[in-house]
Parts: C-alpha cells; sequence; structure tokens
C-alpha cells in the first residue's frame, strides 16, 4: 500500500482511501461524485480502474455485485492498518 500511494501524483488514491476509511459503502458513481466535487480531475472510467485496482490487487475492499452497481467498501480486517498507513504517510 506504501508503494501504491507513492505513485499517487495528486493526492486522489489517499482521499479515496480516506472515503473507504469513513466506514460507508460506495459504488463506482459516488466515489466519482466525491472526487469530482473536491476538484480533482478524472473521469469515471479512471476512477472505476482505481477502484478496482483497490479491490483485486491490494485486496483491502469487499465488492457487493447483487444490484445494478458494484458497491465497495472497505474491509474491517484493513481499517486499522489503512488508517495507521494513512496517519504515517
Amino acid at each position: 500500500m506504501i508503494k501504491y500511494l507513492g505513485r499517487d501524483e495528486n493526492g486522489i488514491r489517499k482521499v479515496v482511501l480516506n472515503l473507504f476509511l469513513t466506514g460507508d459503502k460506495f459504488t463506482t458513481g459516488e466515489v466519482y461524485d466525491f472526487l469530482d466535487k473536491g476538484n480533482f480531475e478524472v473521469s469515471y472510467r479512471g476512477v472505476s480502474a482505481m477502484v478496482g485496482l483497490m479491490n483485486t490487487r491490494l485486496g483491502i475492499l469487499s465488492i457487493n455485485v447483487t444490484g445494478d452497481h458494484n458497491v465497495y467498501s472497505l474491509k474491517e480486517s484493513y481499517k486499522n492498518i489503512v488508517g495507521s498507513v494513512l496517519e504515517n504517510y
């Protein structure tokens, strides 16, 4: 995760991880809207790819695919680790 954040040129990954750290569940669209309101220049596809990567490569997100949209949340077992990394990064 530290290497992943190290390649974060504009701070967007840290913002998204902090969003998931709130404990809520989010669709890709909700994450996109949050970033768009935060003045990040992002595309929906870029956000989708970033969230998907957090899910598949980092393995820190859980996904619910039962509805029309994938709903992501931070796995409970990773909350302390993610919080600690973000606090010290």
